[in-house]
């Protein structure tokens, strides 16, 4: 290839890049979509006021209402799922870990024979902190949340009904079962017992509304009553005039 080709290809090439950029230039300026100066959504995130609880979805019940209602039975099939750790059986070994008869108000990190983690060692307090309803609880629904350094490996049992059915089944491992905790009675009752008088008045049917108070009756005829003006400035009898 001579130069006259060579030099007529790179004109070509030079000629198509130049067009291409100068279509480039040209679009960019007809096109050109500047940024508004205010976003037409202005998207403010809310922030949770001072103090305020994050939202820690459906309250759950105490574990002393759950009990009242709780079946043991029910609680005895999801005991299978503790069975590979744990013996049940007075008198049992220890396995992975500690034998559970007897377990309810027992002080935690305890069981003889039975080499407890750090972790729930520290958690025990010296062993007084106990294996109570509100204990049993929350470490069956999360042991390693509980108890930090624990190494129970299980998961938990995370539907609070069936924590319940597990602790009452846990209960009756026993020749004398603890006692179920009491209830609480409803805010609802207490405020009753405090309802103010007059709104209890206005609430009440009209046909039961108290009598309004009479004024006690003084025994004189209603004529006697007048104003001791009036009876001074009645005139008198005139006297018949003497005959």
């Amino acid at each position: 290839m001579d130069s006259f080709e060579l030099n007529k290809l790179l004109g070509g090439l030079l000629g198509a890049a130049f067009v291409v950029f100068s279509i480039g230039i040209v679009s960019d300026s007809i096109f050109a979509s500047p940024a508004p100066e205010k976003p037409g959504f202005e998207v403010v995130a809310a922030e949770p006021e001072e103090g305020g609880a994050a939202d820690e979805g459906p309250s759950v019940e105490p574990i002393a209402v759950r009990l009242a209602s709780a079946d043991a039975s029910a609680g005895e099939a999801v005991f299978k799922k503790c069975v590979a750790c744990h013996t049940a059986e007075n008198g049992g070994a220890n396995k992975v870990g500690p034998n559970l008869w007897n377990i309810v108000n027992r002080p935690i990190a305890s069981h003889e024979g039975f080499s407890y983690s750090g972790g729930m060692t520290e958690f025990s307090e010296d062993h007084s902190v106990h294996w109570d309803y509100e204990h049993l609880d929350h470490f069956l629904e999360g042991p390693r949340n509980y108890v930090k350094g624990t190494a129970m490996a299980f998961a938990g049992v995370k539907r609070p009904e069936e924590r319940a059915n597990l602790i009452a089944y846990l209960r009756t491992l026993s020749d004398d079962p603890a006692p179920l905790p009491e209830v609480e009675e409803p805010e609802a009752a207490e405020a009753a017992t405090g309802e103010d008088p007059a709104a209890a008045q206005e609430a009440a049917p009209e046909g039961e509304q108290p009598a309004a108070e009479e004024p006690a009756a003084n025994g004189d005829d209603a004529s006697t009553d007048a104003p001791a003006e009036t009876q001074e400035t009645a005139p008198e009898a005139e006297e018949p005039a003497a005959q």
